[in-house]
């Protein structure tokens, strides 16, 4: 379910007899040797270049296509490369993703893809493993639709993705790893892409459970009553409006005993956001069952690290509600108390996300954690400020801000740092409580996380992700053009890697 074809994934060091109903893709180099590595690939296949595609790809052309064997429909399509620094290490994930994406589920059967040889793309690679897992990634990317509403039938053909490469052992590895990760992807897209009439704060608390366990993740649920024990006013408070009561969801991960750093991730689980009182416009409204993209997203990197067996401990936090108008909703005016004690002046009800953030990360704070971090789709703001390719990241830590970036530029779930100055304050300054859940027209995604610093003074060191623009569908690759991105998990888990290389 939710993927187009039924996908086993191999290698090979030499070139196999071509089985029919074959596509065949491969990447060469551009520079001054193209022409004559392009005349030994397609002399593999029996074919001749002809002086106008000679010329051609000697050009401005990029790529071009040639029948092996039409009888057999086996088909070659070459692409010289032709990338910079920025778009380096996202080609082939983009390349193939699209690639996938277009081959003729009725006819095909194979698709064979033949890599460059390290050698000639190292510069842009810091391994020949990260340039096969780069690869195999936009083979995952590709396969995935969103069918599970759909009638009829939906079973998936098998395809056989064979890879060329120079390392076997190498090209092993890059598979196990990515399989864990692609896993951890998937899982989140298929939450954020769920409707919100079959996922609601209890739905997903199951549904993360469910996935989990198969992980060995332990998973724990907090009802509202639970909830209400631990005083957690503000998820109360946006909660209440709905029929589906709010859940807190605890997910713990732990390679060895005690051993390894431990990170709390929290993610923003608002399975459908209204805006509340403060109604949002009706236009793109259904986008909002995907509020809940920072739960997603945190979910799916501990599945995946578990898969992974990375050596660090884990935890996940995620507050879970509805934020939905009615006669018990949240409203304007209201002062909120938290777990914390301290107390939220609401001035905006679809301002909610920072206001359930506040008691999780009062939770994270007791837990001793040398580094927490949020994911919410935060704000708008944000969009505004950095596009929707790029998540602002929220720090005053210069070494936790440096791993994040670093992380993002290598996973290509970039990240943009944003100033933290205390000036901002002033903007959420309530007379009537502690703090106001909104700052007024500008630098909105500055002071929602101004807001949320509040609640981290305790903590070793914190930063927030606000994913707004890149969570949701967007033009940047082949791979996020439809469906809600997963964007995040890749990010945390190459940068809970390199915490793990630097300790």
């Amino acid at each position: 379910m939710n993927r187009l074809f039924n996908i086993t994934c191999s290698a090979t060091e030499k070139t196999p007899a071509m089985k029919s109903n074959t596509s065949v893709v491969a990447f060469i180099p551009g520079g001054s040797k193209f022409k004559d590595e392009l005349k030994k690939l397609v002399g593999r296949f029996g074919i001749s270049l002809s002086k106008e595609i000679e010329k051609r790809l000697s050009g401005d052309s990029a790529s071009a296509t040639f029948s092996v064997d039409a009888a057999k429909q086996i088909s070659l399509s070459v692409h010289k490369i032709k990338f910079d620094e920025e778009t380096a290490v996202d080609y082939f994930r983009n390349k193939l993703a699209g690639m996938v994406q277009s081959l003729p589920s009725a006819s095909i059967e194979n698709f064979y893809v033949i890599l460059p040889k390290y050698e000639s793309v190292k510069q842009f690679f810091g391994s020949d493993e990260y340039l096969y897992q780069s690869s195999l990634e936009g083979i995952h990317y590709g396969n995935y639709t969103y069918n599970e509403f759909k009638s009829g039938d939906k079973k998936e053909k098998p395809l056989a993705v064979i890879f060329e490469i120079e390392k076997k052992n190498v090209f092993a590895v890059a598979l196990r790893n990515t399989e864990a990760i692609m896993h951890g992807v998937e899982f989140a897209r298929n939450l954020q892409n769920a409707p919100a009439n079959h996922l609601n704060p209890e739905t997903l608390a199951q549904r993360i459970k469910n996935e989990a366990k198969k992980a060995g993740v332990k998973v724990t649920v907090l009802n509202e009553k639970e909830i209400a024990k631990k005083k957690m006013g503000g998820l109360l408070a946006v909660g209440k409006g709905s029929q589906n009561p709010p859940r807190f969801i605890i997910c713990r991960y732990s390679h060895g005993k005690g051993k390894g750093q431990h990170i709390v991730l929290v993610g923003k689980g608002l399975t459908f956001d209204s805006g509340g009182i403060s109604i949002k416009p009706a236009s793109g409204m259904g986008e909002m069952k995907a509020d809940m993209s920072g739960a997603a997203v945190v979910a799916g990197t501990i599945i995946s690290a578990s898969k992974l067996k990375l050596p660090v401990t884990i935890t996940v936090l995620i507050p879970a509600a509805e934020n939905m108008p009615s006669g018990s909703a949240m409203r304007p005016g209201d002062i909120v108390t938290t777990s914390s004690g301290k107390t939220i002046e609401v001035d905006n009800t679809d301002a909610e996300g920072r206001v359930v953030l506040a008691d999780a990360l009062h939770y994270a704070s007791k837990l001793k954690a040398d580094i927490v971090i949020d994911l919410a789709t935060l704000t708008g703001a944000c969009v505004v400020a950095l596009g929707e390719f790029t998540a602002g990241l929220f720090t005053k830590n210069d070494g936790l801000a440096d791993n994040l970036y670093k992380a993002g530029i290598k996973s290509a779930d970039r990240v943009w740092r944003m100033p933290m100055w205390d000036s901002y304050n002033s903007l959420i300054t309530s007379d009537v409580a502690d703090v106001k859940n909104i700052g007024g027209r500008w630098g909105g995604a500055i002071t929602a996380a101004k807001f949320l610093e509040h609640w981290t003074k305790d903590l070793k060191a914190w930063a927030h992700l606000d994913i707004a623009g890149p969570a949701f569908p967007n033009s940047q690759t082949s791979y996020s053009k439809i469906y809600m991105t997963g964007f995040g998990v890749r990010l945390l888990i190459e940068f809970i890697m390199r915490e793990v290389k630097q300790r």
